[in-house]
C-alpha cells in the first residue's frame, strides 16, 4: 500500500512521515529515482518567442532579407539574428537572450509583421529570465527590444555601463561614433550624441578634434579638371531576352516612393528657378580641400549649399515647417534636419543631416561622408532617413540643369541643384569673363508659401553662395 501511495502522488513531498518508517531499501531507491527524474524535467530550457519589435515611423511589416543563424545555433545577447528591410531602411535585428535557436518563423523574402514571433529561442530557466507567458505577452513596442536593434555592419564595443546609459536614453549604439580604442564607445560619446540630438552646444572632445590624415593610398583622387570632356560610361549589365512579361511586387524603397509620391500629389506645387554664380565658392573650396583632407574629410560643394540653406531658413522659418493633414495648423520645426537625395542601387533615398543650425561646414561634410558611405552599402538606419524638415537634391551629379523637384511630405519645400558649368558672363565693367554657373529649381507648398517668400529665400541663399565670406557674419 505504501509503494502504491508513492507512485500515485505527484511529488514525494506528499508522503507522510509515518509511511517512511516501513520503507525497505528498494522502496527508498525507487522513490529517489522518481525524484531525480522530476528535477531534471524542471531544469530543462524553456522556449520563448522573440517578437519583431516596433521599428518606428508607423512601419508594420518588413521583408526578411538574410538570416545570420539557423535552427540549432547558439546565440548570445546582441548577436545578429537577421537583416530585415522596410520601406525606409535595412535593419539588423539582434538577440536579447542567451540560448539556442529552435525555430525560424519566416523564410527569405517573406513578409514579417511587427509584434509577431520572429524566432523561438530556448533559454536556461535557471537564469531568472521571465517566464514564457510573460515574454509572449510583451508588447511589440518594448523599449528593451527596440534598443537591441542595430544597423547592419556595425559591431559596437562598449562597457555595460555605457550600454545602460544608451538604453536609458533610447539611443542605438550603432549610430554613435566611438572615440575610444578600436572605436570603442565611451560615456563622453553618448553625452555628445545626446547634445547633438537636442541641439545643445557643448565643447568638443579633444579626441574628436584630432583626426589623423588619411594615408596616401586612401586619399580621394583628384577630379578631372575638364569635366565637360568626361564621357558617360554605360553600366555593363547582362541582357537577357526571355520573351515573357515579368511581374514583380513593389517592395523596399520603391514601396516608400510610391507612398510618398502619392501623398505629394495632394500638394499644389509652386516652382521657382534661378542661376547662381559659384566662381568665388569654387575658389574657396579649392583652398579648403587640403585642410579638410588633413582632417580626414572629403569636402564637396554640398556642405556649403546645406549651411547656406540653414542660414536662410533662420530668416524664413515657414520653409522649415509642416502642415497637418486637415490644413488647420502649421508646425515650425526648431531643428534644421536637411535631407540630401541620394541615388543608390536600392533606389532613391533621402537621409538627412540633423541640426544643421548648430553645425559647422566641416561637421556637415563629415556627416555627409558618413551618410554617403552607409547609403552606398545599403546600411542607412531609420533615424538617418526620417525626421527631415527641408530637402536638397543634387541632380547635377548625374546631369541636367533644371528640373521640377517633388516635395517630400510633410515638408513644404525642396530644392534641386543642377550641374556646375563654365559659361561666359558679363562682369561689372561690361567685360566677358568665365564664370562657374549653377542652376537651382525650387518647389514649395503653395498652400502656405507664396511666391515672394520663396523668391526672397532663394535670393538670400544665392547671396551666401556667391559671396561665401558673408556667411561668416551669420554663423553661430
Amino acid at each position: 500500500v505504501c509503494i502504491h501511495r508513492v507512485r500515485w502522488c505527484s511529488s514525494i513531498r506528499f508522503i507522510k512521515s509515518k509511511y517512511v518508517c516501513v520503507f525497505d531499501k528498494s522502496a527508498l531507491k525507487f522513490s529517489h529515482q522518481q525524484r531525480l527524474f522530476r528535477t531534471s524535467a524542471v531544469s530543462c530550457g524553456q522556449i520563448v518567442q522573440f517578437k519583431l519589435s516596433d521599428i518606428g515611423e508607423g512601419i508594420t511589416e518588413v521583408t526578411v532579407k538574410e538570416w545570420y543563424i539557423k535552427e540549432g545555433d547558439s546565440v548570445s545577447q546582441f548577436d545578429s539574428i537577421c537583416e530585415v528591410q522596410s520601406d525606409k531602411a535595412s535593419v539588423t535585428i539582434t538577440s536579447r537572450y542567451d540560448g539556442i535557436i529552435r525555430k525560424l518563423h519566416y523564410n527569405l523574402d517573406e513578409i514579417a509583421y511587427v509584434g509577431k514571433p520572429l524566432v523561438d529561442i530556448e533559454i536556461d530557466a535557471s537564469k531568472g529570465v521571465a517566464s514564457e507567458e510573460d515574454v509572449v505577452e510583451t508588447p511589440p513596442m518594448s523599449h528593451e527590444e527596440h534598443t537591441h536593434q542595430e544597423i547592419k555592419g556595425h559591431k559596437t564595443l562598449a562597457t555595460p555601463a555605457v550600454r545602460r546609459l544608451a538604453m536609458e536614453n533610447n539611443i542605438k549604439l550603432s549610430e554613435v561614433v566611438g572615440t575610444g580604442k578600436d572605436n570603442r564607445i565611451l560615456k563622453e560619446d553618448i553625452l555628445n550624441y545626446l547634445a547633438k540630438q537636442t541641439g545643445a552646444i557643448l565643447p568638443p572632445s579633444p579626441k574628436a578634434e584630432i583626426i589623423p590624415p588619411l594615408p596616401k593610398s586612401e586619399t580621394v583622387p583628384a577630379a578631372p579638371k575638364d569635366k565637360a570632356r568626361k564621357l558617360p560610361v554605360p553600366v555593363s549589365r547582362p541582357i537577357v531576352f526571355s520573351g515573357e512579361d515579368k511581374t514583380e511586387p513593389i517592395t523596399g524603397f520603391q514601396k516608400a516612393m510610391v507612398k510618398t509620391m502619392s501623398a505629394a500629389l495632394k500638394i499644389p506645387h509652386f516652382g521657382y528657378c534661378d542661376e547662381i554664380d559659384l566662381t568665388r565658392l569654387v575658389q574657396l573650396r579649392e583652398e579648403l580641400k587640403p585642410l579638410a583632407q588633413t582632417r580626414g574629410i572629403k569636402l564637396s560643394f554640398m556642405p556649403f549649399f546645406i549651411k547656406a540653406a540653414s542660414l536662410g531658413l533662420l530668416q524664413y522659418p515657414i520653409l522649415n515647417a509642416s502642415l497637418d493633414e486637415n490644413c488647420q495648423n502649421v508646425t515650425y520645426k526648431a531643428s534644421h534636419n536637411i535631407g540630401v537625395a541620394m541615388d543608390t542601387e536600392q533606389g532613391l533615398i533621402v537621409p538627412n543631416v540633423k541640426n544643421v543650425q548648430v553645425c559647422s561646414v566641416f561637421e556637415i561634410a563629415s556627416e555627409l561622408n558618413r551618410l554617403q558611405s552607409l547609403g552606398s552599402a545599403g546600411q542607412l538606419g531609420t533615424s538617418d532617413l526620417t525626421g527631415g524638415t527641408f530637402t536638397l537634391s543634387n541632380v547635377g551629379t548625374i546631369g541636367g540643369t533644371y528640373t521640377k523637384p517633388v516635395i517630400l511630405p510633410p515638408e513644404v519645400a525642396i530644392g534641386a541643384l543642377g550641374k556646375i558649368q563654365v559659361l561666359p558672363r558679363f562682369n561689372g565693367k561690361g567685360e566677358v569673363v568665365k564664370a562657374q554657373i549653377m542652376n537651382v529649381s525650387w518647389s514649395a507648398d503653395h498652400r502656405i508659401i507664396d511666391g515672394a517668400t520663396m523668391a526672397r529665400f532663394s535670393n538670400l541663399w544665392k547671396s551666401y553662395l556667391e559671396n561665401p565670406a558673408s556667411m561668416l557674419l551669420d554663423l553661430k
